[in-house]
């Protein structure tokens, strides 16, 4: 599966500042990874994100996001987001 280039060069933007991120190929798309541990990525046209547990219900709250349909998402801790609904910002 192919992933939204632009969508991973506009997280590379707002990433570009922190320390310790680093990008690998994963499950089909692209990993953003902080000090080794996956903290975001782009699976096709979506956003994935890891909120872990306490933000998770919150976050699924937010427009365009919906459960992330695998082992992750059963524990809570991720979510995908529509391109359209993403609103990337600094970190």
């Amino acid at each position: 599966m192919a992933y939204d280039e632009k969508l991973a060069q506009r997280i590379r933007e707002v990433l570009e500042r922190r320390r310790g991120i680093s990008e690998k190929k994963m499950f089909g798309g692209l990993a953003f990874l902080l000090n080794g541990h996956m903290a975001c990525g782009v699976q096709g046209d979506d956003l994935m994100v890891r909120v872990g547990p306490d933000e998770y219900e919150s976050a699924l709250r937010k427009t365009g996001a919906r459960p992330r349909t695998s082992q992750a998402a059963r524990s809570k801790a991720w979510y995908m987001s529509a391109r359209v609904g993403t609103g990337v910002r600094r970190a």
